[in-house]
């Protein structure tokens, strides 16, 4: 595979390596254990040909035909070096430890003059298989829909959330491919569209095929990602999202540095009015409390709002059983470190987060409460109070109209209560799962302040916005340091 460049004819070559985040380990005795973020593989009896080519793996991309100098060419199909079928002594048994470190090997396209790899194909699922075939210089071939291109650390990223690799995109032959890929063509277009000769189009698609980026039409010119019932239901935000969400990927929030140690609790804001709230007997309401099964076995609704008018008493109430901090101590992060292990400051609050890291805060837009001014206030957790961020009535208004337009209604409720995160305080922890996480957060603490209200008498329930950037300039947010997750209202029952 040849192509015309500055410096003459380029040939292109498969590399191997592993991942950054994999340790190969050799014993004094051969023996051979290989870390890898899947789980840790012995090969008490590998030869010398695996324990040289995973050790050089694990330094970069590497040609495996440069392992060793009993690499002979013959006549016959192509193998795993590509180019060449394996005659060296051992490689059966590379063939089957490069299969069971799968989930941790890079595939990379590489030119034969040094100039470094045109692209790397990174698994991102356990076991997936790479298997590069030539596609016909005529059949279309498309980028998934899924797929997302957008900077990377070392490159141009390149990623399909229904794809078990993801690609990084190093040298601009390989950025134009792909972007040429937008919209269906076939490998012969593509060559004369860019101009790069027709081996190397070739070989850099079939990688991108065989790393599910790219897919094949089918008889009748379309894509079977199209036709499939089950992948129309998701956009391609939304799978992205869940597959990022519920797999580590390198490059992350965690990997990055000055995150620092967030606060417990956010300091106060501005100089607005300040209002203590009221603090309940919680001994007296565990006796006139009806029952967690009564609360959890009435039927749920979303009522309609009502004129109602709330007190200070109520929201102050409301607030203290369903998100004050009840204590501030160390806590453990949760990676399976030992009770001696590293130790984080964190809070003791009525709904669950992992490792107590609270990240979630409150904004309560008050409408109609005896004893409260109208206006948008942030609640403090700890001194149990309310702070006015905004009077500005145009803002409230909007607030309010947004609730009740997401709530299916045609009058404001009494209150909106916001919940924003601060990421920085997952994020130094969870990495790329921290939003996810944060989610979670928001629907076990909408489930407390629900169950909450439901026993005081009141109604709170969760209501679908579309927010846009209302929240964030009603709120004062410094996004995208702290952001808006999820809005619920408090009324009275219907």
């Amino acid at each position: 595979m040849r192509t015309d460049s500055p410096g003459g004819a380029a040939e292109t070559i498969p590399l191997w390596s592993l991942t950054d985040d994999s340790l190969v380990e050799i014993g004094e005795d051969g023996s051979l254990v290989v870390v890898t973020r899947w789980g840790e593989f012995d090969f008490d009896h590998a030869g010398p040909l695996v324990r040289e080519s995973l050790r050089r793996m694990a330094l970069g991309p590497i040609s495996l035909a440069n392992v060793t100098s009993s690499w002979e060419p013959v006549e016959r199909e192509p193998d795993l070096e590509g180019e060449l079928s394996w005659t060296a002594e051992g490689a059966d048994a590379l063939r089957q430890v490069l299969k069971e470190l799968g989930g941790s090997v890079v595939h990379s396209l590489g030119l034969a003059d040094g100039r470094g790899p045109l692209l790397s194909v990174i698994p991102v699922a356990l076991a997936p298989v790479f298997d590069t075939e030539q596609v016909p210089a005529s059949r279309p071939i498309r980028l998934s829909r899924f797929c997302s291109l957008r900077s990377d650390a070392y490159g141009m990223g390149l990623e399909s959330p229904s794809a078990r690799y993801r690609v990084v995109l190093y040298q601009p032959w390989a950025v134009h491919v792909a972007a040429t890929l937008a919209t269906a063509k076939s490998v012969g277009e593509i060559v004369t569209t860019t101009g790069i000769e027709a081996g190397v189009v070739g070989a850099i698609v079939s990688y991108l095929v065989a790393a599910g980026v790219v897919q094949l039409a089918g008889e009748h010119g379309r894509f079977a990602e199209d036709e499939d019932p089950e992948l129309g239901l998701w956009s391609p935000d939304e799978l992205l999202f869940h597959t990022t969400s519920r797999t580590w990927r390198p490059g992350g929030p965690a990997d990055l540095p000055g995150l620092g140690k967030p606060p417990v609790v956010k300091a106060a804001i501005g100089d607005g009015l300040i209002y203590a709230l009221y603090r309940p007997d919680l001994t007296a309401r565990a006796e006139t409390d009806p029952t967690l099964t009564a609360l959890l076995e009435h039927d749920h609704t979303c009522p309609e709002f009502t004129e109602s008018v709330l007190s200070a008493e109520q929201i102050g109430e409301f607030l203290f059983r369903g998100a004050r901090i009840r204590s501030i101590g160390p806590a453990h992060f949760p990676s399976g470190h030992s009770s001696d292990g590293p130790v984080h400051s964190a809070s003791q609050r009525p709904y669950f987060s992992v490792a107590c890291l609270y990240e979630l805060e409150l904004y309560v837009s008050v409408n109609r409460c005896a004893g409260l001014d109208r206006g948008i206030y942030h609640y403090d957790p700890l001194d149990h109070r309310l702070g006015l961020v905004n009077d500005d009535e145009a803002d409230l208004d909007a607030m309010l109209d947004m609730a009740m337009i997401g709530g299916g209604n045609h009058r404001w409720p009494s209150a909106l209560i916001s919940v924003t995160a601060r990421m920085p305080r997952m994020a130094s922890v969870l990495g790329g799962g921290a939003y996810a996480t944060t989610l979670a957060h928001v629907g076990a603490l909408q489930q407390t302040l629900y169950l909450v209200a439901r026993a005081m008498g009141l109604a709170a329930h969760a209501v679908p916005v579309d927010a846009g950037d209302r929240v964030d300039r009603a709120l004062k947010l410094d996004w995208p340091a702290e952001v808006g997750v999820g809005e619920c209202v408090l009324d009275f029952p219907a």
